[in-house]
């Protein structure tokens, strides 16, 4: 379980987390979004002890991460693939931390099979190795000590197709046996796919929250019939306000109670989706409209 309790972090005059509060549960992977800028890593690192926050509490299992004997055992976490050490080679870099934590040298070998990276790119220095090949060995030392809460920044980043699905898997599995995942990304797809509950950021502040149903349902509907008019009666029979939109009609209600509406006036529809057809991508547009950094400006020193 992870508890974040109206935390706020400011740096002189800029307020990077403005009192933020969520909950991650355990058998849950919970998405973590929001534009460059908006406040995620910033959230993340003072969970992970990384930095202060100001005002506020991050718990991890019930405690704060500094609290906790033997971290590495119990919270999993990858913020920056690219601050492993450059001239230690991959299972140089695992012996450590399983040395660190105390664990047997099997779990090293066990990692690098659970993340499929060879024994020659073992051998190799990370200095050599592609983000992809990081973004591996980082997982692979969050998941080393065999924790129930997993804190992970951008993993996804520089894994090509294969290993996005690979992790996307990994993840699943590790939720299904009871684990608690925080994952944050700019792949919205990604997220859409394997996120049960969203947490949507903009400018240090939560602007939405809750289930991957609940949100995306608020994204409206589209639906088109091959009659028209009898559509139309249907929607308006049953309370349903809808606009029109291209060939069809645009609705806030959700998808199942726009079906449920025309088949009890018998109307055969050829299209029904979310509206404008993004999911996921539409809405985080929608609710971060405000809050996007499109200039070529600075964008303050913290994610």
């Amino acid at each position: 379980m992870i508890t974040v309790e109206h935390l706020t972090k400011t740096y002189g005059g800029f307020r990077a987390v403005d009192d933020v509060s969520f909950t991650c549960r355990p058998g849950a992977v919970t998405g973590f979004l929001g534009p460059n800028g908006a406040g995620k890593t910033t959230t993340m690192r003072v969970m992970a002890g990384l930095t202060p926050a100001t005002s506020g509490t991050a718990l991890v299992g019930g405690v704060q991460f500094r609290d906790i004997p033997n971290p590495g055992t119990q919270v999993g976490v990858l913020l920056d693939a690219s601050a492993q050490h450059a001239g230690r080679t991959g299972r140089e870099v695992l012996t450590l931390t399983a040395m660190t934590m105390g664990l047997p040298s099997s779990r090293v070998d066990e990692m690098l099979d659970l993340v499929s990276l060879s024994q020659s790119e073992a051998k190799r220095r990370v200095r050599n190795y592609s983000l992809g090949m990081r973004q591996r060995l980082g997982i692979a030392a969050a998941l080393i000590g065999d924790p129930k809460i997993l804190i992970l920044d951008e993993p996804a980043n520089g894994l090509d197709p294969a290993g996005i699905h690979w992790m996307r898997s990994l993840l699943r599995e590790y939720a299904n046996r009871g684990g608690t995942v925080l994952l944050s990304s700019h792949l919205l797809h990604e997220i859409e796919v394997i996120a049960d509950e969203i947490i949507v950021i903009g400018q240090g502040r939560i602007v939405a929250q809750g289930t991957k149903a609940e949100l995306l349902q608020s994204a409206g509907t589209f639906v088109k019939a091959g009659d028209v008019s009898a559509l139309a009666n249907a929607l308006a029979t049953a309370g349903i306000t809808a606009s029109p939109s291209g060939e069809g009609f645009s609705t806030d209600a959700p998808a199942e109670e726009v079906g449920k509406a025309a088949a009890v006036a018998g109307v055969a529809l050829v299209e029904l989706r979310p509206a404008d057809g993004a999911g996921l991508e539409e809405m985080f547009l929608e609710l971060t409209a405000d809050t996007q950094r499109e200039n070529t400006g600075t964008e303050g020193a913290q994610a």
